[in-house]
């Protein structure tokens, strides 16, 4: 199973993230949320609240609860390996 090891902002809405197959990618949360809805998705169209993302347990998380697949998240990113 997929993990998130770190991620950090580079641009709003724009995350560059380490996953745990030694891949990086490029998360591009605009166009992730310009296709889905809902409470805890609306909150994060707010650049200073995406901002407050965390990590736990391999997921990238908000403070409102919301959990992102990790699978997802590299499904939805521009992949790279990493050395």
């Amino acid at each position: 199973m997929i993990k998130v090891l770190n991620a950090r902002l580079t641009a709003p809405f724009t995350l560059e993230i380490n996953f745990s197959d030694h891949t990086q990618g490029v998360f591009d949360a605009n166009a992730y949320l310009a296709t889905r809805s809902g409470p805890l998705l609306d909150k994060l169209r707010d650049p200073a609240y995406f901002q407050r993302f965390f990590i736990d347990a391999g997921a990238l998380c908000w403070p409102n609860g919301l959990e992102l697949s990790p699978a997802k998240i590299h499904e939805q990113s521009v992949i790279q390996l990493t050395a």
